[in-house]
């Protein structure tokens, strides 16, 4: 998780450190997907202990969380946040019935992404039920270089966006599969606009493929959608030829509704 201290005011009088410190506190809780002690919060945000133990006083009597013991955890109220953005956002609602369709007719998991803070954040999801160690939802983050998604939405960008972007980024390996090479990478992104999809075979997590599309408006890439596979069942010409024309469809109808929002 990104620390507090790489969101310095740098003498921004306008800057609001308190709500910050709140807003990071909430965010582990997103990260951790379980209850929380002040130590770990701390630990994970970089805040020292009595700041933390202070927002998470001020989230408890404002009924956004709860303390069990030492440990604290989110309560229902805290969805109107995250569900303010969806209901605002024509793309995600009007994307969710498409993904919905989507996963039906190919009994797979697909979802819609955009760029936030150098990650993916997923902001529509359509899923079966499947065993796999990464659980995606609406809100998960995942990497950019290293997904489908991903790389379809970096292939957008311009090639300095794309160099700042890998000086900037640890390049993890996050499997025995994951590219870390700069150099590759940008070739990567560079074969990915050429042929408007990328196909991720087991580079975030062995055992899962994917493959994505950009959903283009007038201005350029807005987002991305992908559907995952596991790569025991679907092989990679079957995500190419059965999958991505599916999806290449749907990527055409948000594009419409992209241009008309």
């Amino acid at each position: 998780m990104e620390q507090l201290s790489t969101l310095d005011a740098q003498g921004d009088p306008e800057f609001m450190t308190s709500l910050a410190r709140g807003l990071a506190v909430l965010r582990c809780f997103a990260d951790e997907r379980q209850p929380m002690t002040i130590a770990q919060a701390s630990r994970l945000t970089g805040l020292s202990r009595p700041a933390v133990k202070r927002c998470l006083h001020t989230l408890v009597r404002l009924g956004y969380a709860m303390q069990t013991g030492a440990h604290y955890a989110l309560r229902p109220k805290v969805l109107a946040l995250g569900y303010a953005y969806m209901s605002s956002s024509s793309l995600a609602m009007r994307a969710q019935p498409l993904l919905d369709q989507l996963r039906d007719d190919l009994h797979e998991s697909c979802s819609l992404g955009v760029v936030e803070e150098d990650e993916v954040y997923y902001i529509a999801r359509a899923e079966v039920s499947r065993i796999m160690s990464v659980a995606l939802r609406v809100g998960s983050r995942v990497p950019l270089y290293c997904t489908s998604m991903g790389r379809v939405l970096l292939a957008g960008q311009g090639r300095a966006a794309q160099e700042a972007y890998l000086r900037r980024t640890p390049l993890v390996a996050l499997t025995d599969k994951t590219e870390t090479d700069p150099a590759a990478l940008l070739a990567i992104f560079d074969r990915v606009g050429e042929e408007g999809c990328a196909i991720v075979d087991q580079e975030l997590e062995v055992g899962l493929r994917s493959v994505a599309v950009p959903v283009i408006g007038r201005d350029g890439v807005h987002a991305a959608i992908n559907i995952g596979v596991p790569a025991g069942r679907v092989s990679l010409t079957e995500l190419r030829t059965r999958y991505l024309p599916a999806l290449k469809r749907v990527a055409r109808d948000l594009a419409m509704i992209v241009d008309r929002a």
